[in-house]
Formats: C-alpha cells, sequence, structure tokens
C-alpha cells in the first residue's frame, strides 16, 4: 500500500515495482503524477544526470504503473531526490 491505496489486484500479482524515474512534477508536493509525466531510467544516477528542477523535471523514485478508478494509469512517487 502507498498512502492508503492499495496498488497490486492480489498479493500473488507483481503488477507494480520501485524503479527511478525522471518526473515532471509541476508542484513538487504531489503523491502521484500521470504516466505520460514519467519516464523510466536505468538507476538514480541517470534519473539525477537527466533532471532538471528549474523546468520542473525531477529525479524521483516512483511505484508504478497502477490503474487508476477513473482509468488512468498513474506512478506514485515514493522519493525526490533533488527537489529545491
Amino acid at each position: 500500500m502507498v498512502n492508503g491505496y492499495a496498488l497490486d489486484p492480489h498479493p500473488s500479482v507483481n503488477v507494480v515495482k520501485e524503479e527511478f524515474a525522471v518526473v515532471f512534477i509541476p508542484r513538487v508536493k504531489r503523491e502521484r503524477v500521470p504516466s505520460n509525466n514519467v519516464e523510466i531510467v536505468d538507476d538514480l544516477q541517470t534519473a539525477m544526470d537527466e533532471s532538471n528542477p528549474d523546468s520542473n523535471y525531477y529525479a524521483a523514485k516512483v511505484l508504478g504503473p497502477s490503474k487508476s478508478s477513473e482509468g488512468t494509469i498513474l506512478y506514485y512517487i515514493i522519493e525526490i531526490y533533488n527537489a529545491q
């Protein structure tokens, strides 16, 4: 569970996973973002290298993808590494 949300449909199914990403976040205090705002990368260093906080692109650890009740594919932000 993340912030009270159950992400996997069943405990034996591994649908979502933690990954490093560069995330476009207009406001840093977001808990989740749509998948089109997330670029999954190989590791934290790559995320840090490709981030640009001045343009709202942050290195982050995310959990997802997960489908919202409205049908949107989301990623949940676990940690943002270079927020100012």
